[in-house]
């Protein structure tokens, strides 16, 4: 797979994200003609920010070549750099593309053959267009019309977002949640600190993992919604990532309407209740989700969501291993002269024929003590560490754990006792009249007796031995 961040990857994803609805094996040759003609009436938005309109025979020509090669066969052969064009000729067509905007790449490229006697391309064109962003349309396109919308079946469309919670341990959470439009099933949800990918991913892991794989996504324009990290779990596992347009939120509206009824039934409970962290904070959440909220009927669907969601089984889960390779994040490096390539300041030895390529670094964001290399999307084996000065992402902070539970034991305390006892035992007074008492007839013979050599002192104690007395 190529590396995530390579321009060629940019724009296989973009073609992915065009065709993927109507590439849906289960149209009809007539919805399919409908809807490939509706996406060539329409301008896109390119990953440069440009705006383009893409031709009914292209968007087929996608179609063929994801039908019969994947979305590896949507990514562009590395292009074969040549002599570069002038700067004057370049420079000639800006100024051709300024003094009338409506002027297209290939009537900038006729003029420049016709006045300069230079063949240029048009391609060549359009790429400069692009870089000096004058290959947006002057005329604007009509607001659509949105009306209700509801995915035919289970998995079709999953609706994602975040809403913002409450103070859990001194710090605000988030709610990073997923609905399916079917059925209004919570497939995926996680509370966090954070408003990034690493939650997010948990929350679509998630649900990926008891719920199946949707056929398409639909969120807003977050900076965690439109991660390369996300793109990539997309690309893996085939799922079609759809963003909606800025200042647009239609489409949305049942994952909105689902933040409603978690603010009026569970944050509401939680106000009444406080919660120690996190970890409790989504304990009881998923309780509420499984226990309440699945299991009351939905107003519009006359059907509680859990039902809905299972009236055709169980869904098909993705492998741990898939699962394992979506959520693996990736980064683009040059290997170096010494067959070396540096990941956040950790060094790892590559295999010698990479050296001067440009490859694909595929790591866990957790544990960056383990790469593995790909060239062109082929495995080249795993990095061997070198130099480790990392073990996690930068992006990749793990949620604070909550203090541990105080066991009450004084260690210091309970050796200061102990002491003071000893000190207490060593300073006991001496009783010297039980030193010198007369021993009972009932006592051990062996014991201490008052001596009676005339050379001891008064006073003086010694072992009586009763065969002594024979003596």
């Amino acid at each position: 797979m190529v590396a995530v961040g390579d321009r060629r990857r940019d724009v296989a994803l973009f073609r992915y994200s065009l065709i993927r609805e109507a590439a849906d094996p289960e149209l009809s040759g007539r919805e399919r003609g409908l809807l490939v003609r509706h996406l060539a009436g329409r301008e896109h938005v390119m990953p440069d920010g440009s705006r383009v309109r893409v031709g009914r025979s292209t968007l087929d020509r996608w179609i063929q070549r994801w039908r019969t090669g994947g979305f590896d066969a949507l990514v562009d052969p590395p292009r074969q750099v040549v002599a570069g064009t002038p700067a004057g000729v370049l420079d000639l067509a800006v100024k051709l593309k300024r003094e009338v905007p409506a002027r297209t790449a290939a009537q900038v490229a006729a003029i420049i053959t016709t006045a300069q006697d230079t063949v240029v391309s048009e391609r060549t064109v359009q790429r400069l267009f692009a870089r000096h962003g004058l290959n947006t349309r002057p005329d604007g396109t009509p607001p659509a019309a949105f009306g209700r919308f509801e995915a035919a079946a289970r998995n079709d469309r999953w609706t994602g977002d975040a809403l913002h919670g409450p103070v859990v341990a001194g710090r605000k959470t988030y709610l990073f949640a997923f609905i399916d439009d079917h059925s209004r099933a919570v497939v995926g949800h996680r509370w966090g600190h954070s408003e990034d990918t690493v939650r997010l991913e948990a929350a679509l892991r998630h649900g990926l993992a008891s719920r199946g794989v949707p056929k398409s996504i639909y969120v807003d324009n977050g900076s965690s919604f439109v991660s390369a990290p996300l793109i990539r779990s997309c690309a893996v596992l085939g799922i079609r990532l759809v963003h909606s347009r800025p200042g647009q939120p239609q489409g949305r509206g049942k994952i909105e309407r689902f933040f409603r009824t978690v603010r009026g039934q569970f944050l509401v409970e939680i106000q009444a209740r406080p919660v120690g962290g996190l970890v409790e904070l989504n304990r009881l959440f998923a309780a509420w989700v499984e226990t309440a909220y699945h299991h009351r009927v939905h107003t519009e669907t006359d059907q509680t969501p859990l039902d809905r969601f299972l009236v055709d089984g169980p869904p098909a889960l993705p492998t741990p291993e898939l699962l394992h390779e979506a959520f693996l994040w990736s980064e683009q490096r040059n290997v170096t002269k010494t067959a070396t390539v540096s990941l956040h300041g950790n060094v790892f030895e590559v295999d010698a024929s990479l050296v001067g390529r440009k490859v694909e670094v595929v790591f866990d964001p957790f544990d960056l003590t383990t790469v593995e290399v790909r060239w062109e999307g082929r495995p080249m084996g795993r990095g061997i560490p070198q130099v480790i000065g990392r073990h996690t992402h930068p992006k990749a902070r793990p949620e604070a754990q909550p203090p541990p539970t105080a066991t009450g034991i004084d260690y210091l305390g309970l050796l200061a006792d102990q002491h003071e006892r000893r000190l207490a035992q060593a300073a006991r007074p001496i009783d010297y009249s039980a030193l010198t008492t007369t021993l009972d007839h009932d006592h051990d013979p062996a014991e201490l007796v008052e001596s009676t050599d005339p050379e001891q002192c008064p006073g003086q104690l010694m072992i009586h031995h009763p065969e002594s007395d024979n003596t």
